[in-house]
Parts: structure tokens; C-alpha cells; sequence
């Protein structure tokens, strides 16, 4: 089965789903409101608090995160109309959870209660099926777009990975080509996303987009964290539980032009693995075994189902 058919985040609410295995995604989401708030302001600012405002969330996962940026956006649209004594615009909020509308759904009458009555009676939020490499609305309907950690999943495997033996993304091992074919795919889905997004946003309207990428361009300067994966899938070939050949076929729709868009900001943050010092961490061996385990449940959460796709149940236990 391709691995784009595949493609989705543990669902429901177990140890090592999506939604209790999304800390870092969370943490990224408080440090980027502040670039939420003052996109949303400065668009208002210019073309004033519309009757129906429509805000899409591009994400494409499921869980507690899935509001926390809807939530953002309705504070600051709330916030604004206070201090202008404007009426709450009607909210209609878009989602594009493709792997669990259901306990998408079933989130909703907290999240109405969490904000309350006004936002309940001006708010709408529907989900919307398809993937954001293509058109999904119509065109000049949207007011703001947000994307968090979703960006750097391919539309689809790039063609010509069959000689990354011993990887299942780019590593410092990988050929030449490798990395490549990756940029090419990359660059064709990013394309057709600021495509298909710059028919359907409205003039003055905007985006908000988070990805994942190398603090160095050189993909050889430093270790991705995928091949922690990689290195156990290797493991596990060593004791006979997984095929050498199964792990020399796998790799995964990961990475790291236009015009139609202005860029109004760009910021680099790093994400931090806890409160201790770098000293302290180093003689820390209870921090270790716990940053282990969630990095553990982080790639279950968010790699068992194409795994499984692949290398069969086996592989899990």
C-alpha cells in the first residue's frame, strides 16, 4: 500500500495515541500565538471585522491541539472586537483532520463549554476532507490559514530512493540523489500548496505555517532524529524480527517558490527537551530514561501506522 494512503497519527485516546503523545507540538503552538495574534490584528486592521470570518486549520492530526490554534484565533478576534466594542463576527472554523474525524467531533461540545456561550452561538466548525496539496475551498473565501507541523509530510514517496540502503529518510549515509529527489518532491507540494491556498484566501488575508527543519543546511553538520529510528529498525533486522530488505525499501514522505504570497515574518525557535541545565542533564540519569520513553511514544504516536503498513504488526511488540 502506498504510504501516503497510510499516512495518519494514532487515533483515539490510548497510552501512545496522537493525543497524549503531542507535547513538543503543543509547545511549538504557545510559542507561535504571538505571531498568530499579530498576523490576525494586522489583517482586521486592514479590511475591518467581517460579518463571517472564515479561519482553516491545516493540521493533520487529532487530539487536544487540534483546537489550540482555533482557540487563538478566537481570543484574538474576540479581544480586538472588545476593544473596539464591535459584535463577535460569526467564526466559521474549517478542520482538515483526514485520519480522526470522530473524536474530532466528539471534542467539540467541550470545546463551545471551555469558551463558552457567545462563542458557542457565533462559532461554526465543520471538517473538510482531501488533502491540503490541493484545492479544498473555494476561490477568495478564506480569511487565515494555519499549518503546524504538517507541512514537512510529502503528497507522496519521491521516485528513486531504491539505492537508500540502511535509511528511511535522508541521513548523513544517504547518496547524493537522495537528497535530491526529496527537495524536488518537497518543492512540487510546496508549490501547489501556496497554489491552491492563494486562489482560495482572500486579498489582504494570510497564513500562518510552522515546519520542522535542519538549524544547519548541511544535511551532513548533525544527526536527525529519525535515525534513532532507523538504527532500531537495524536492530531489529540483527535479531531476525525485521527483513534487511524491508528496511532498504522503507522511507518516509519526510523532509524538512511562488509569488503569490508577501512574507511578513520568518522566525527560528528551538525547542527545548526540559527545565534542566545542560550540566544537569549530563549526570541526569532519570532524565534520560523518561526523554527516552517519549521519544519512544512521540514515534509510535506518529509512525505506527505506516510502520505497520509496512513491516507488519510484529514489529510492535
Amino acid at each position: 500500500m502506498a504510504a501516503e494512503k497510510v499516512l495518519w497519527m494514532n487515533p483515539a485516546d490510548h497510552e501512545i495515541s496522537y493525543a497524549n503523545n503531542s507535547f513538543y507540538q503543543k509547545e511549538v503552538l504557545v510559542k507561535v500565538r504571538p505571531i498568530v495574534e499579530e498576523a490576525i490584528t494586522d489583517m482586521l486592521k486592514k479590511i475591518g471585522v467581517p460579518t463571517c470570518m472564515k479561519v482553516v486549520d491545516m493540521g493533520c492530526a487529532s487530539g487536544p491541539n487540534t483546537f489550540q490554534a482555533i482557540s487563538h484565533v478566537i481570543d484574538t478576534v474576540h479581544g480586538m472586537c472588545q476593544q473596539q466594542e464591535l459584535k463577535l463576527p460569526e467564526l466559521e472554523v474549517l478542520l482538515i483532520p483526514g485520519n480522526d474525524f470522530n473524536s474530532v467531533f466528539k471534542s467539540i461540545p467541550d470545546f463551545y463549554k471551555q469558551k463558552g456561550d457567545l462563542v458557542q452561538e457565533r462559532c461554526f466548525i465543520r471538517g473538510v476532507a482531501g488533502s491540503f496539496y490541493h484545492r479544498l475551498f473555494p476561490s477568495t473565501s478564506l480569511h487565515f490559514v494555519h499549518s503546524s507541523n504538517g507541512l514537512h509530510w510529502l503528497s507522496k514517496l519521491p521516485v528513486g530512493l531504491e539505492n537508500n540502503k540502511g535509511n528511511i529518510c535522508m541521513a548523513r549515509s544517504s547518496p547524493p540523489n537522495i537528497f535530491k529527489a526529496y527537495a524536488n518532491q518537497f518543492q512540487e507540494d510546496f508549490t501547489n500548496f501556496l497554489c491552491s491556498r492563494s486562489k482560495e484566501i482572500i486579498r489582504q488575508g494570510c497564513m500562518v505555517l510552522t515546519f520542522v527543519v535542519r538549524r544547519n543546511p548541511n544535511p551532513f553538520h548533525e544527526h536527525h532524529c529519525l535515525e534513532l529510528l532507523a538504527k532500531s529498525l537495524l536492530d531489529l533486522v540483527a535479531q531476525g524480527i525485521v527483513k534487511e530488505a524491508d528496511v532498504d525499501s522503507f522511507n518516509l514522505p519526510i523532509v524538512e517558490k511562488g509569488g503569490s504570497f508577501e512574507i511578513k515574518q520568518l522566525q527560528l525557535f528551538i525547542m527545548d527537551t526540559g527545565p534542566l541545565s545542560k550540566d544537569d542533564k549530563v549526570h541526569n540519569k532519570e532524565f534520560y530514561v523518561k526523554m527516552g520513553n517519549n521519544i519512544a511514544n512521540t514515534f509510535k504516536a506518529g509512525l505506527e501506522p505506516i510502520l505497520c503498513c509496512h513491516f507488519g504488526d510484529a514489529i510492535l511488540d
